[in-house]
């Protein structure tokens, strides 16, 4: 979505979900806001090593000085009754205090996979939608066109690249 002349428009949009998160990250630090961008996996696990020794309210705390939080690939897997716990307290904790977005390769509702608890899963997506701006994208993924044609990542992106004769 965007902006045109004070009213809101949709519009289409051409690029992958990570890089579009990534960039608005890039535009809102430029702009001097503090921003972390990670992948929903390594976060869970920065959380729950902190949970074992008992600091995770302070790991949440140090989360809490950055104006955005962002998850990548937050649906990308099932998780376990403790992984989906302290992604629960983090984004629990930043409700209506501070900014999350997330990327997911599913809808809400099939969300009922990813978590441990059907409970949790409604929870969590409630807090994750209300307040919410959702950019659905329907857009086939970069990198499945990029397995189904067979070729590497840096030959997809650049077409006068020539595969070697052989």
């Amino acid at each position: 979505m965007c902006r045109n002349g004070g009213r809101l428009r949709k519009r289409k949009i051409k690029h992958a979900k990570t890089h579009l998160i990534a960039s608005i990250g890039h535009a809102l630090i430029e702009r001097g806001y503090r921003v972390l961008f990670t992948r929903t996996s390594d976060l869970v696990q920065r959380l729950q090593a902190a949970r074992r020794d008992l600091r995770l309210p302070a790991e949440l705390a140090k989360l809490d000085r950055f104006d955005l939080l962002i998850c990548d690939d937050f649906s990308y897997v099932r998780r376990d009754q403790g992984e989906t716990s302290v992604l629960f307290e983090l984004i629990a904790e930043r409700y209506e205090r501070r900014s999350l977005a997330i990327t997911a390769n599913q809808l809400f509702s099939e969300w009922g996979h990813v978590f441990a608890e059907p409970a949790m899963t409604l929870a969590t997506v409630d807090r994750l939608v209300h307040h919410a701006t959702i950019f659905e994208m329907n857009v086939e993924s970069f990198r499945r066109r990029v397995a189904q044609k067979g070729l590497a990542p840096s030959e997809q992106r650049n077409p006068n690249t020539s595969k070697p004769k052989g």
